[in-house]
């Protein structure tokens, strides 16, 4: 009988973190984060004064003004969404989500006891449900008795890597709020478009201000995944400003402050001086070099996977595949992930832990994995014209070739005779 739940198979609870960018801390970074390691006061909850005004300035650069009472820091997103959460849906509302979504979205409703239900995406894009799939579910949930009252959606995905395009996020922003939900718009990967001029990417709080609160985690483009820190935008209204301070409320009852080094650092990357965006545009153009050749030899292998259009990673459909997969023990995302994990000599999280169908033979492949060797090597690749070339890259796409093309070559042998 084919399993539904994984809980008695592999590490169902680990969580696969945001994708490193594979690459040497930023120098200058280092040295703020150095300089303030004697500060041994704890920072306020929800961020001190010059941190939330580095974050204004950071959020009205990109369209969204707002002062700093508008605006929460904590200990990475998943803190910030974990207060968000049990603010608008602890007493007993339900959540929404997109299906695939972030791994660490749901986790925080299960924790509050809440509800998730997942909404299909549309074919060209993840991260924003599709609009009519999302009236249903909110239809079909109530009819049982449920209260849906918060959506969670993002417009530069992980897993998938696309960008919604903004006539479908209009339509699907315009669904929510009429049916009364709030929008948490996590907009971690805004920053890291691959092709920034020829794709339009907009904020769900441009086109409804008064009902998205916007989520970033610095660890998108800012700074290193392992120094958490993340910014919250809320709503200039009363009820928005009831929200902030209900979820300074839940942060304090977690004692979630972001650690004063990193809160230095933060405020340094938020002001985004010359070295951080040139290391961030830098980092993108690498990225999305290193996205394009594992898209290619995933499709020449036979297998599915959208354009990656943002982030450091894409997301793998290898139903194509199923054939030879099975032979090797293979029927669902779990195995799968047993299977190429080692195989690839990267993690290649199934697509079940970002509440994808089990039986789906899908994962997410992350191209920092493919930066090895010593920081000189890996700075390297930021300043070479032709970084695919280089040693270290070029093997570890031969690699991640040659798994794919076994895959294919198997699949090839068993076909049957024409």
């Amino acid at each position: 009988m084919r399993r539904t739940d994984p809980e008695d198979h592999g590490p169902v609870r680990y969580g696969p973190p945001l994708p490193a960018d594979g690459l040497p801390v930023l120098p200058e970074l280092s040295s703020v984060l150095a300089g303030a390691a004697h500060r041994a006061a704890a920072q306020p909850v929800g961020g001190a004064p010059a941190l939330l005004e580095a974050a204004c300035g950071y959020f009205t650069r990109r369209g969204l003004a707002c002062v700093p009472d508008q605006v929460a820091v904590g200990p990475g997103a998943p803190a910030l969404l974990l207060a968000l959460t049990a603010a608008l849906a602890g007493d007993g509302a339900d959540v929404l989500v997109p299906r695939p979504c972030a791994a660490w979205w749901a986790p925080y409703a299960r924790l509050l006891g809440r509800p998730v239900y997942h909404v299909p995406t549309p074919a060209e894009s993840g991260g924003v449900p599709d609009p009519y799939a999302l009236l249903e579910t909110v239809r079909r949930v109530r009819a049982e008795g449920g209260d849906p009252r918060l959506l969670v959606l993002s417009v530069a995905d992980d897993p998938t890597a696309t960008v919604a395009p903004p006539e479908l996020l209009h339509e699907t922003v315009e669904a929510a709020t009429a049916e009364g939900l709030h929008l948490v718009s996590d907009e971690t990967w805004r920053d890291t478009l691959h092709a920034p001029h020829a794709t339009v990417l907009l904020s769900p709080a441009e086109m409804q201000p008064d009902r998205v609160t916007v989520v970033t985690d610095l660890g998108g483009s800012l700074l290193p995944p392992g120094w958490p820190a993340a910014v919250a935008r809320f709503p200039a209204t009363g009820d928005g400003r009831v929200l902030h301070a209900r979820v300074l409320d839940i942060l304090t009852a977690l004692d979630a402050r972001i650690a004063a080094p990193v809160a230095a650092a933060a405020g340094y990357a938020l002001d985004e001086p010359a070295p951080v965006t040139e290391r961030r545009e830098a980092a993108v153009r690498l990225h999305a070099r290193l996205a394009a050749a594992v898209h290619a030899a995933v499709v020449a292998a036979g297998a599915l996977a959208r354009p990656p259009q943002a982030g450091r990673h894409l997301y793998a459909d290898l139903a194509p595949l199923r054939a030879p997969l099975t032979a090797q023990g293979v029927g669902d995302a779990q195995e799968l992930e047993d299977l190429l994990t080692p195989r690839l000599g990267m993690p290649a999280p199934g697509g079940h832990r970002f509440g994808d169908d089990l039986g789906a033979l899908r994962v997410r492949l992350a191209t920092g994995s493919l930066l090895r060797g010593t920081d000189e090597d890996r700075a390297e690749c930021l300043m070479s014209p032709e970084p695919l070339e280089l040693p270290h890259v070029e093997r570890a796409l031969i690699s991640v070739r040659s798994v794919l093309d076994d895959l294919r070559d198997d699949a090839q042998r068993r076909e049957p005779p024409r």
